[in-house]
Formats: C-alpha cells, sequence, structure tokens
C-alpha cells in the first residue's frame, strides 16, 4: 500500500512509518517476459486500484458511521496489523470517543516499537492524553482516546477482559471492523466472534471485509497456491458467495446485512474519484484487476436499528464507473507472479491463463528484533 500512497491513489502520511522491509521466502523464476503492466520492482499496476476500492470502501462506511453517531461512538479494529486510521481520523477532526485495535501479542509490540520512535505517531496519543507520561507494556497501551491491545480474537473471554480493562464501553454505539481475518479463523470460531460482537452491544454494526466466490476455479487455484505454501484458509467454506457471507452474520445475531463484490464497489465510487486515479497510470492487463475484484467483497450487518439505519445507506449508490478499456498485451499465458502481500493475505493471486495455473509469490517479514517492552513515552 505504500508505493500506491506514494504515487498519490490516497493521502497517508503515516503507512510510510509502518512499512517494514520484507524478503521473499523462496527464488521465484519468472517465465513469462516482462510486460508493461508491471511497474517499478516488478510490481503490477492493477494493483492499486483495487487497494483503492477496498481502502476508499471501508473508509466510507466507517465515515458513514461517525456521522450518523456524531462520533459519539467507538471503533473496535480487531486483527489491525499497523493500520494508521486512527491517525487519519484525527486529522479529519473525526475521532471516536475511543478507538480500540487488537492483534496478536507479535504485532502489538512491533506496533508499539514503532509509536515509540516516530513523534509523528507518538504526538497525536499524547496531545489526546490528560496524564504527563503514557504508560504501556509491550502489548498494550492504553490512553484517553487509543487504545491497542495484544489478544487472540479465538479466545473471546480473554478478549473481552482486556477491551473492557481498556474502558470499552458497552452501551456506546460501536463498530467492529475486520480485513482478511475471519478466513484464517475456522467457522465456529469467527461465528463466536460475530456472536459476541453482536451480543455485547446495544447497537453496533460490524464490517468484513475478504474473500468470495472462491468455489469457481479462479476461487481454487487461490487455495490450492496457498495450501501449498502450508498456508490453509480456515474459513473458507463461508466465502463461497455473497450469500453465505451474509448468511453467517444473519444467523449469529445481526439484524440487516449488505453486502458487494469489489467490482461493484468501484462501480460507486465518484466519477471524480475514477478520473483521478486512472491519470496516475498506464493500466493495462485489467482482465485481471476485474477477476480479482469479483473474488473479494466488503459485507457489513447493523443492530439496534433507528439510530444507524439500514443496508446500502452505507455507501453511496454506483456512479456508473468502470474500469478503462485497455489493449490486451501479447504476453505468453502463465506462470505468472504475484507481489501482492499485504498482511500475509492471499488477495496477491493471478487468474489461470492458457492451461496452467497461476504462480503464488509467498512474502514475509524479517523477524522483529526491538525491544520487547518499550519504555513509556512522555517519560
Amino acid at each position: 500500500m505504500r508505493f500506491a500512497v506514494s504515487i498519490g491513489y490516497w493521502d497517508d502520511p503515516y503507512i510510510q512509518h509502518f512499512s517494514f522491509r520484507v524478503v521473499l521466502s523462496q527464488p521465484l523464476a519468472v517465465s513469462s517476459p516482462p510486460s508493461k503492466a508491471q511497474g517499478p520492482l516488478g510490481r503490477w499496476r492493477w494493483e492499486e486500484p483495487g487497494y483503492f476500492a477496498r481502502v476508499y470502501g471501508i473508509g466510507q462506511l466507517i465515515k458513514a458511521f461517525l456521522r450518523k453517531t456524531e462520533c459519539h461512538c467507538q471503533i473496535i479494529n480487531l486483527g489491525a496489523g499497523m493500520d494508521t486510521t486512527f491517525w487519519i481520523l484525527k486529522d479529519q477532526d473525526l475521532l471516536p470517543s475511543k478507538y480500540f485495535e487488537v492483534d496478536f501479542p507479535m504485532i502489538v509490540t512491533r506496533k508499539l516499537h514503532t509509536i515509540k520512535l516516530k513523534p509523528p505517531l507518538s504526538q497525536p496519543i499524547l496531545e489526546l492524553h490528560c496524564e504527563d507520561t503514557l504508560q504501556m507494556d509491550g502489548h498494550l497501551l492504553d490512553s484517553k482516546r487509543y487504545a491497542i491491545i495484544g489478544a487472540d480474537l479465538r479466545d473471546i473471554p480473554e478478549l473481552e477482559e482486556k477491551l473492557k480493562k481498556c474502558n470499552m464501553n458497552t452501551q456506546l454505539p460501536t463498530l467492529l471492523v475486520t480485513e482478511c481475518v475471519l478466513v484464517y479463523m475456522t467457522p465456529e470460531q469467527s461465528a463466536n466472534l460475530i456472536k459476541w460482537a453482536a451480543s455485547s452491544f446495544v447497537t453496533a454494526m460490524f464490517v468484513n471485509y475478504e474473500q468470495v466466490n472462491m468455489e469457481d476455479r479462479f476461487g481454487q487455484i487461490m487455495v490450492e497456491n496457498l495450501r501449498r505454501r502450508q498456508c490453509d484458509l480456515a474459513g473458507v467454506e463461508i466465502c463461497k458467495s455473497l450469500e453465505s457471507q451474509k448468511q453467517r452474520l444473519l444467523s449469529n445475531g445481526w439484524e440487516t446485512v449488505s453486502a458487494v463484490n469489489m467490482m461493484e464497489l468501484y462501480s460507486r465510487l465518484p466519477r471524480t474519484e475514477v478520473s483521478r486515479i486512472e491519470s496516475l497510470e498506464f493500466l493495462d492487463e485489467l482482465e485481471l484487476l476485474e477477476q480479482l475484484m469479483q473474488h473479494y467483497c466488503l459485507c457489513w450487518a447493523t443492530k439496534g436499528g433507528s439510530q444507524l439505519g439500514t443496508g446500502r445507506s452505507f455507501l453511496s449508490a454506483p456512479t456508473g464507473a468502470s474500469l478503462p478499456r485497455a489493449r490486451r498485451t501479447t504476453r505468453s499465458p502463465g506462470p505468472w507472479p504475484c507481489t501482492w502481500a499485504v498482511n500475509a493475505c492471499p488477495e496477491r493471486l493471478l487468474r489461470e491463463r492458457g492451461r496452467r495455473p497461476a504462480v503464488c509469490r509467498t512474502v514475509t517479514q524479517r523477524p522483529f528484533t526491538g525491544p520487547p517492552a518499550p519504555a513509556p513515552i512522555g517519560s
């Protein structure tokens, strides 16, 4: 995502602080010749519009929720990783009463270490905090408006206990966000998390971004490539269709549910935004982008009705935007490399070319070597 930000797809001055060096876990030979579709460092130019649609869609849902509640609410990002939404919302004067993030303790330790070292990240937190110093340990930061918690989402009692210790308020309207998180949990585990979210708050909204249409040939290739690399999508059976995604939410306590695949969401982008992003790069091999976006979706559910409204009111109406027409290349059929690797999500797989399946490139981060327990900020 850092590259997309650097060339102007959207504005995020904070993502640069969370960009860690990545290396291939194993060499990958590319059998097909270079293409004009490839950008710097072997990136595929159609990656960025996909990133943009995801960021725009989730951002629009968050802002709609904040508007409907007049920011008198809380947001809980489950599996947040190195997300920068807290800082973006502060800059836009759209912070909720409190913003929570939850992820594995190892991930939280890395994020807290970065915040400690980077004043552009730590100062906004201190500005909102009423005490002279901000105490945090290796797996927790708790301030007046922002909390980062190390916990396993599969352990609901532990998750709830840690959130309550950081002053989670079950009476406040609450937005819960998951991005490519539930698919790594078993259907039972994700159902437990969704049911807990529905039963814990009087008024709430749940937003989920992940795979869809995984039973067709393209989806099967995605799953096969990941399994060869010991990366199992434990919850992939829920990703059969938009209907199965919606049914999971409805059957676990949510009252209204809507869902769109990312191509439909692209049709809802403002025409001015579409024109702007299409002017940033020449986009080729657009059939790959279109097929990939048809295999990811955005679902949102609500409960506690009247204050939030229902259905698609959270997203703008279709504007008729579509992918620009582009000439086909003469590139030979696969295997093709894949360079999408944010949060280890398998959303970087290419369509089948000819009779040979796509090839997945696995990317891992270097081991974190920072201190396990950063000193208090402001001390």
